[in-house]
């Protein structure tokens, strides 16, 4: 999956099309380097550290479902993005996971589908989130401007990887780098 991933990145992106410059708010670089980010992060969590990184799974897809609302996707677009990273991993894992016994690939293949579910619930929370900042009334009205912010969206994205790169070398995981 790891050589793969910029690859997947770019055609997770080309299938939304229209949807990622509909708006000027999200650039389309921070929308694809969000991809790569989500593809590195479920990788982890098909193999030994998927404990650990659980929390960076689920903070990586809640900052996606709030981004998604700043892009003015619906709440069904929000998921039909998600449910292309399922496709995704689909078309590039089918042949290690035919290459696996029937009980392991079938296996393997329910891991990867309960995740990318858990991905488009937690979307779903951010995208909530982020709307009902929009209608509460307060003093800062709107999803908070850092998420609108590539420069703090692209912090946000490396605090994630440093994190994620963090659990990786801790003594006792041994885990190849993404990064």
């Amino acid at each position: 999956m790891a050589e793969n991933r910029d690859r997947m990145a770019k055609m997770w992106a080309d299938w939304l099309g229209d949807r990622l410059s509909a708006t000027r708010t999200i650039p389309r670089e921070i929308v694809e380097d969000e991809f790569r980010l989500i593809i590195d992060v479920f990788q982890t969590m098909v193999g030994p550290l998927r404990r650990e990184t659980r929390t960076i799974w689920k903070k990586v897809t809640e900052e996606y479902g709030r981004r998604a609302a700043l892009r003015g996707l619906a709440a069904g677009e929000v998921v039909e993005e998600m449910q292309y990273l399922r496709e995704l991993l689909i078309r590039h894992l089918a042949p290690a996971i035919a290459a696996l016994r029937p009980r392991q690939g079938m296996a393997l293949l329910l891991r990867l589908n309960r995740l990318v579910d858990h991905g488009v619930a937690r979307a779903v929370v951010g995208y909530t989130d982020a709307l009902i900042q929009t209608m509460l009334p307060s003093e800062d009205t709107g999803p908070s401007p850092a998420l609108a912010d590539a420069s703090a969206t692209r912090e946000r994205f490396k605090n994630i990887r440093i994190e994620l790169a963090q659990i990786i070398a801790a003594p006792g995981n041994n885990v190849a780098p993404l990064l």
